[in-house]
């Protein structure tokens, strides 16, 4: 019989809240992350909004002297791992470390410090360059400070899936924890694009929303007058537990972790498969892992960029595959209220379903004001919804054709 995953901790630093209980009240309350960038001047860039994370305090995780040698997405997931660790309760002297591990990813990685050394290294020469610029930079630099902080010596890497990076990263944690290698990871994903060569770099693909003159309605996923979608940071941080390895230190669970999905669309790197195929093999594959019935899934926490292509193939992808079910089901994306957070999404998303699963209380999907007749699901418009919820999807697409799908339900005994 396989191991059964659980939920005992998490983090979150988002553009509308910095901890877990800022982040939830926030979705509730329908809170809008987006406005006008601060980060840098982006007067002459195309789009000159997005969803910055605001306020937020690393004294706690880093001294003056560390901040400086680190990414800000890696301070980000530093931030998060903390709360985590503290929210599960873990007593890290009786942990059994050499069975504890992390997975966290980054879709791009330290990209503020290529800019800045960069630049650097233009202006004054290569010596210049920072010696710290390497490990700045690097993508799984931030699985690295995990386990050094916490002195977990057990599996320890990142994943790289543009969008899907998160959910490939929990799956893995996942299955790492059923096929016995571990007993206890910590797993996410953590993101800062926010940048002139991101913006820039999005612009020129024609991905962002560029509603300059009304930012706060930009990110809008299946409206009709979507045009793009907002670019956001932040970083999302779940612990993950075997099941009788959580009960036997008496931890909190929020929820199950029943079932994975990996597919590949194999067809373009950056439009989805026609129909959303790949999609729809990826959410059966999470469904049938999990032994679960489709009837039984309550709830689909989009990918839902808020471009047309993907919340329209999105939505083909849903009605192939539940039929009927899929207008009982609520559907949203939280990316309405916190941008698109990149190689992130995935874990802060997550957060939100298994949320939604412990409060039956599904978060809204903000910025729905025209229906469009190609997603003509429950959007879960504009105001959450209680109902029960006993099971749900996580959906993650990135560029590249990665699909990532987590099953999420109820904790039964």
């Amino acid at each position: 019989m396989a191991r059964r995953v659980v939920v005992t901790g998490m983090g979150a630093v988002t553009p509308i809240g910095n901890s877990v209980k800022e982040f939830w009240e926030g979705l509730l309350e329908g809170r809008n992350g987006v406005d006008y960038i601060t980060r840098f001047d982006a007067s002459q860039h195309k789009t000159k909004f997005a969803a910055e994370v605001k306020n937020v305090n690393f004294d706690d995780v880093l001294d003056r002297r560390e901040r400086n040698r680190v990414d800000l997405y890696a301070a980000f997931a530093m931030k998060a791992a903390k709360e985590a660790m503290e929210d599960a309760g873990v007593d890290l002297e009786k942990l059994n470390r050499d069975r504890a591990g992390v997975v966290v990813g980054s879709g791009i990685g330290g990209i503020l410090s290529f800019e800045t050394e960069h630049a650097k290294m233009l202006k004054h020469g290569p010596r210049r360059v920072s010696p710290y610029f390497v490990p700045q930079m690097i993508s799984d630099i931030a699985a690295g400070h995990i386990s050094i902080r916490y002195k977990l010596t057990g599996p320890n890497y990142a994943t790289v899936s543009a969008c899907a990076t998160a959910s490939h990263a929990i799956g893995d944690a996942v299955r790492l924890i059923r096929y016995g290698d571990a007993d206890f990871m910590v797993a996410g994903g953590s993101e800062a694009a926010i940048c002139p060569m991101g913006v820039a770099g999005f612009n020129s693909m024609q991905a962002l929303s560029t509603r300059n003159d009304d930012p706060k309605h930009a990110s809008r996923p299946f409206d009709r007058l979507r045009d793009g979608f907002v670019i956001g940071e932040g970083c999302g941080i779940l612990i993950l537990e075997e099941l009788e390895h959580a009960k036997k230190r008496g931890a909190q669970i929020y929820a199950e972790i029943r079932g994975v999905g990996f597919t590949a669309d194999a067809y373009h790197i950056t439009a989805p498969a026609p129909g959303g195929e790949g999609a729809r093999r990826a959410m059966r594959m999470c469904v049938e892992d999990g032994g679960l019935n489709l009837d039984e899934i309550d709830y689909i926490n989009a990918h839902g960029t808020s471009t047309p292509y993907n919340d329209k193939s999105e939505t083909e992808a849903i009605k192939a595959l539940f039929g009927e079910h899929a207008y009982k089901l609520n559907v949203s994306s939280t990316k309405s209220m916190t941008g698109h957070l990149l190689g992130a999404a995935g874990a802060i998303e997550l957060i939100a379903t298994v949320l939604a699963v412990k409060h039956n209380v599904v978060p809204p999907t903000i910025n729905y004001q025209e229906p469009d007749p190609e997603c003509d699901l429950n959007y879960t418009p504009n105001q959450p919804q209680e109902r029960v919820v006993r099971a749900a999807i996580n959906n993650a697409f990135g560029f590249g054709g990665h699909n990532a799908c987590i099953s999420v339900s109820k904790f039964v005994e």
